[in-house]
């Protein structure tokens, strides 16, 4: 079966429209039926107990102390404490039942006998089946106390301390910040027991599994779970047929001539793209280094091997698992991305031979500014996290404290000019070949998907502190996680078929047309499949079915990449001891195996509802993120390196050993730590919630189970090769910068160059 590009062209066009309609129209929907913020609680004497303003004072706590990368909320954030939403509720039930227990019995409720244990937990559990929503909000008086018990908890464990939680001293402020954190999280604990008006489940489709306040997997969870198990057969079905049915030509090597680098021109523009590099490795080190301070905080949760004992340095003071988290994320992000932008730039004069005026100058300054938003929004996050910027600058200057936005919105701005300014000087470099292709053509696609990328990152800009925290949560998971099953998605394939092309392994037409087709399914998938996220957070229950059948058909997408994969690898393996490019090939391989596992069968695992429902916010999700992040974008981007390095880098100090090294250790070090240590944790926790509750399986009892204890420590040797691996590639990468050729004057003449000679004509 042969398609057309300008057919695939259409299509990705309805795609991509349908997707706007699906999600603007989900997006007014999920505001109309996200979960009050009633004005007001009362007791049964008619006393306040709390307002709406405490609850939205209290998630801009929340936010400007940086708690969402220390535990989560409803689901979302860091692992390393509580659940917020499930230790509220948690903590609310208990308290409600030593009330009951104290008034009905005049005993605590452990002392209680099963049959009256069982009579107080029916009297909580009808409390908590509430319907009520009017305003103000009725509390019971066991409520009242049990709100009043958590609020004091958390100025305990939040203000004055608990080194055993990795808290410090002074983690919240203040006393009364602490008791408005509280507040902010028994409202989400509140909707999440309180059933939805007109349903028969609660805002939050009854999660966190809490059998005593009456939270069990609805029918729809089981339902679509069945109709998801029997979708993900048939995508695998349909992935394998499409790629058997559809005629894309495979990248060859036999009888190809490919341009050896020694052929091709360097150019000034070129050269100074690979300054990316260096900075890139060293914000992957530091990234690297984060992580092992993270992993290690699970074992030792105030301190690191002793040393601050030693030293008479408050290690958890100075670099709490909430601010190391924060850099860690932040810092995988800009390492990739950095990596990406040098990419973008240095492959339009490889496909022109020719690069605009002043590029060189531009490429430098865009690097400068790169540099001026990742300084400035790094000492905000710190400034803003240690309480140092106060009033609304906070969340302008400081950090926003948002999982994966935690920089300041100053500087969000900041990197989506940056995204322009990159999109601005691509578009210059491939000018002779945008005027000459369709608007499907391949240097379009690699501004569609840098600009997709650039597009959703406007929708982080739709909230503020004061914002609903389930209609926050709705547009950051646009941002997060569309980049992930979508623009990243699309990159990927564009900028691997761009690579095929400037290697002679594909032409220009066929490379488009195998672009095309892999972004529809991706793009058609993977944008709507995000609702994913809205099932457990207070969005209406639409999304069930929607984020259960989409994000089950991105198994299409990913059986593609792993036949190509897989064909690339063929094509590798055949093309013997001359071909030059073997090593930026193998991450290429790389990259496509491990999106494969850790967003295909890793991900599509996590996915069934009512797994999700069970595992939502613990290890499991820790192995589907390393090995999708770091193993699909990762690779990618280090492949690119390793193809830019092998340009530019003169032939006779050209030397790859050390990057393979760096190759092995990280792929062998990304396997023991997913399957020999986070996975098996993961297992453990799912076993935790089935049999003891969510929040058992997120408490600290569970952290500090010997089995776990010898899991974490059996990351080590894992974390320690991801280490030495990127230790190895920033001590060579910074060598191989000083080794570079000289470059060639550009001609200003298309088409004047080994590869763009080949590129440019219209009968390719």
């Amino acid at each position: 079966m042969q398609v057309r590009r300008r057919t695939l062209a259409k299509l990705l066009l309805v795609v991509f429209v349908g997707n706007l309609v699906v999600m603007g129209a989900g997006a007014w929907y999920s505001y109309q039926q996200a979960p009050p913020i009633p004005q007001e609680f009362v007791g049964p004497d008619g006393e306040t107990v709390v307002t709406d303003e405490q609850i939205r004072e209290g998630k801009t706590v929340f936010q400007s102390d940086a708690l969402m990368n220390h535990g989560s909320i409803l689901g979302n954030g860091a692992y390393f404490g509580s659940d917020y939403t499930a230790d509220a509720l948690d903590r609310k039930v208990q308290y409600m039942q030593s009330y009951y227990a104290e008034r009905r019995y005049g005993e605590a409720y452990d002392d209680l006998s099963g049959a009256e244990q069982a009579a107080v937990d029916r009297l909580v559990e009808d409390d908590l089946a509430s319907t009520d929503t009017t305003e103000p909000v009725d509390y019971s008086a066991a409520e009242v106390y049990a709100h009043q018990q958590v609020r004091e908890d958390y100025v305990e464990q939040y203000h004055e301390g608990s080194r055993e939680h990795g808290l410090p001293a002074g983690t919240i402020d203040s006393a009364d910040e602490a008791r408005q954190f509280a507040d902010f999280a028994l409202w989400t604990a509140w909707f999440s027991h309180t059933e939805r008006p007109g349903s028969d489940h609660t805002y939050t489709n009854d999660w966190p599994y809490a059998p005593l306040a009456g939270n069990e997997p609805t029918a729809g969870t089981m339902t679509w779970s069945v109709i998801a198990m029997v979708l993900l057969v048939a995508g695998a079905g349909i992935g394998v047929w499409l790629y058997r049915s559809v005629e894309l030509p495979e990248p060859e090597t036999e009888g190809v001539s490919i341009p050896h680098p020694d052929d091709i021109d360097l150019l000034p523009s070129q050269r100074a793209a690979t300054r990316f590099i260096p900075v890139a490795a060293a914000l992957f080190l530091a990234q690297v280094l984060l992580g092992g301070l993270l992993a290690h905080y699970y074992i030792e949760r105030d301190g690191f091997f002793g040393i601050g004992e030693l030293l008479g340095v408050d290690v958890l003071g100075i670099l709490p698992f909430a601010l190391a988290k924060t850099y860690h994320l932040d810092l995988g992000i800009l390492w990739i991305a950095t990596l990406w932008l040098g990419a973008g730039l240095f492959l339009p004069p490889l496909l022109t031979g020719t690069e605009p005026s002043n590029q060189k100058r531009y490429v430098h300054a865009l690097i400068g500014a790169l540099l001026v938003v990742v300084v400035g929004g790094f000492a905000g996050i710190w400034l803003g996290a240690n309480g140092y910027i106060d009033g609304a600058l906070w969340w302008i200057i400081g950090n926003e404290g948002l999982e994966y936005l935690e920089v300041g919105r100053l500087w969000q701005f900041g990197l989506l000019a940056g995204f322009v300014g990159w999109a601005a000087l691509v578009a210059r470099g491939f000018k002779p070949l945008l005027d000459r292709e369709q608007p499907y053509g391949l240097a379009h696609m690699i501004l569609y998907a840098g600009g997709s990328i650039a597009l959703l990152f406007t929708a982080g800009l739709f909230y503020t502190p004061q914002t609903n925290i389930v209609v926050t949560e709705f547009w950051r998971w646009w941002v997060v996680h569309m980049w992930v099953e979508g623009a990243f998605e699309f990159f990927i394939v564009a900028i691997v078929g761009i690579t095929l092309v400037s290697m002679n392994l594909l032409k220009r037409r066929s490379a488009e047309k195998a672009v095309m087709f892999q972004a529809l399914f991706v793009m058609g998938s993977g944008v709507i499949g995000v609702s994913h996220h809205y099932w457990w957070i207070g969005q209406p229950d639409v999304w069930l079915p929607f984020g259960s059948v989409f994000s089950t058909l991105e198994l299409i997408p990913l059986v593609l990449i792993l036949f190509e994969a897989i064909n690339e690898y063929r094509a590798l393996a055949t093309a013997g001891e001359s071909f030059p490019y073997s090593l930026p090939f193998a991450f290429i391989i790389a990259s496509g195996f491990w999106n494969f596992v850790g967003a295909g069968v890793l991900g599509f695992f996590i996915n069934l509802p009512i797994i999700n429902y069970y595992e939502h916010g613990t290890y499991l999700t820790v192995g589907h993120a390393h090995a999708a992040m770091f193993g699909a974008f990762g690779f990618l981007a280090l492949g690119m390196v390793t193809y830019m390095l092998r340009i530019s880098v003169d032939p006779g100090q050209w030397n790859p050993r050390r990057l393979k090294w760096s190759f092995w250790l990280w792929n062998v070090g990304l396997a023991v730590m997913v399957f020999g240590s986070v996975l098996p944790v993961g297992f453990l926790q799912l076993e935790t919630a089935f049999t003891a509750g969510y929040d058992a399986a997120r408490s600290l009892a569970f952290y500090n189970r010997d089995i776990i204890q010898l899991l974490f420590w059996a990351r080590l040797p894992g974390d320690t090769m991801l280490i030495l691996g990127t230790v190895v590639f920033a001590y060579d990468t910074v060598k191989q910068r000083f080794a570079l050729r000289e470059t060639s004057v550009p001609s200003g003449i298309p088409g004047s160059s080994t590869i763009s000679s080949r590129v440019l004509p219209e009968d390719d």
